[in-house]
């Protein structure tokens, strides 16, 4: 069975990697550096010279921690460069590639300069820095996570192998944050609100009813784990309740029992007339996959 890759908390190869190899040396004449920076690379423009980033996975600003953001700036400065590229068409101009949160507040701040770091990105390398950036800093609801990596997946050919080396979570929880975007428009609205969280959401996917179970698991304040009981309990439910299972024979239990044993999951076998049906459960895309490759082989 496949080994989960550890989670790395410093997401992958990291924003520093990522950008480390792509600044932008800005000579002495045409830079406005701050003194005593100690940064070759930095330099201050006007704030108006700035756009956002097409590429932030980042839809929804906190307008209190935008506020709080800036009475930080108007009191100590802004402490931290924002990290830029050239914009495409205007040679005067520099796109965002992290930091907008810091360009918003500077505004509010009505601040005239802002220091900045140039890179030179490509549209994928700049998707990814945002998504890092914003991951790192918790900043993106589930949703926004989920659309940021279809992004890469569709518009630029990722893998989720290599989505998953370049933002340090697993494939599995790519795959999982995926799936969210398959909800209904209600639920998903219900998650950006923060209403539902995605662990709640996922125990949804599939089920019926699910906008009347999203509103029960809000008005009993559920936890993820009751929300799976209730889920398998309304599914269990829908089954014919008068049906009874005629008991496995011991040979078809034995085939069970040794067939769990060599796949390490759960097996079911289920006789009928003709022929049958055979059930692998599974808990992870890891062990999903290693059932495949055994399969394939």
């Amino acid at each position: 069975m496949m080994n989960e890759k550890p989670q790395n908390r410093q997401l992958g190869k990291g924003l520093s990697a990522l950008l480390g190899e792509n600044t932008v040396q800005i000579p002495n004449s045409e830079r406005k550096t701050e003194e005593n920076s100690g940064n070759s690379g930095m330099m201050k423009i006007p704030v108006e010279f700035l756009t956002p980033n097409p590429f932030q996975p980042r839809q929804v600003f906190d307008q209190e921690e935008i506020n709080s953001l800036a009475n930080s700036i108007e009191k100590n400065g802004m402490l931290q460069p924002i990290l830029v590229r050239a914009h495409k068409w205007d040679g005067n101009r520099y796109e965002i590639i992290a930091g907008e949160r810091r360009w918003r507040a500077a505004q509010r701040a009505q601040l005239h300069e802002v220091p900045i770091i140039l890179h030179n990105l490509s549209d994928e390398e700049t998707l990814e820095a945002a998504l890092i950036e914003n991951i790192q800093r918790e900043d993106l609801n589930p949703l926004e996570e989920a659309e940021g990596y279809n992004r890469l997946l569709k518009d630029f050919g990722q893998t989720q192998e290599k989505l998953s080396e370049v933002v340090g979570k697993s494939r599995s929880h790519i795959a999982n944050t995926l799936r969210l975007l398959g909800l209904p428009a209600e639920i998903k609205k219900l998650i950006s609100k923060g209403d539902l969280t995605a662990g709640h959401a996922r125990a949804l996917i599939g089920a019926e009813n699910i906008n009347e179970l999203a509103k029960t698991i809000i008005q009993k304040n559920l936890n993820v784990r009751q929300v799976e009981t209730l889920v398998r309990g309304l599914s269990y439910k829908s089954r014919s309740p008068n049906r009874k299972e005629s008991p496995k024979d011991p040979n078809t239990r034995e085939l069970e029992r040794s067939l769990s044993e060599i796949l390490g999951l759960k097996v079911e076998l289920e006789s009928k007339r003709e022929g049958g049906k055979l059930a692998v459960h599974y808990k992870t895309l890891e062990q999903l996959d290693e059932v495949i490759r055994r399969l394939s082989a």
